[in-house]
């Protein structure tokens, strides 16, 4: 199972790339014993296109054309609420079904309705406007996690019921 965040937009040097890396090493390195494999981040550029919509389109090919052939969670705020243990659940599913997962973070416009569609899930923090920096370390703390539910260990403490 191949685990990527494809996001619109780059990361400047600071505290959020550092815990967001921070996780990415800690999810990669328990992920190995759970036949996850290793985390990547791929920041796709903005799109210069002039309206927001053909951004969003041109940014959407190109988030499709990065992500192709995996399952696609798609980070929106109007999505429905999520537990940790059915996220872990979820990606036990898909690593048992032989699947490589991309989590799709928009970048200042948003995401092309056409990847909500394209979705295998939709996953939300809540239906605030987040900052795209905090989205990718939520993300990423969650994937780390879900694969600590899967493996048993102790991090998540949350309601019962891992693998």
């Amino acid at each position: 199972m191949r685990l990527q965040i494809l996001a619109v937009g780059r990361l400047k040097s600071g505290p959020e790339r550092e815990l967001v890396e921070r996780y990415r090493q800690r999810a990669e390195a328990l992920g190995r014993s759970l036949g996850a494999g290793v985390l990547t981040i791929a920041e796709l550029p903005e799109a210069r296109a002039r309206s927001a919509p053909e951004r969003v389109s041109a940014e959407a090919a190109a988030i499709l054309a990065k992500g192709e052939g995996t399952r696609l969670v798609v980070l929106d705020e109007r999505a429905p609420p999520l537990t940790s243990n059915d996220f872990a659940a979820r990606l036990r599913a898909w690593r048992d079904g032989g699947h490589s997962v991309s989590f799709i973070i928009g970048g200042p416009d948003g995401l092309d309705e056409s990847l909500r569609r394209r979705a295998d899930l939709l996953m939300s923090f809540g239906q605030l406007t987040l900052p795209h920096q905090i989205v990718r370390v939520l993300v990423a703390e969650q994937i780390y996690r879900a694969l600590t539910i899967l493996a048993g260990h102790p991090y998540h403490r949350g309601e019962p019921g891992g693998e």
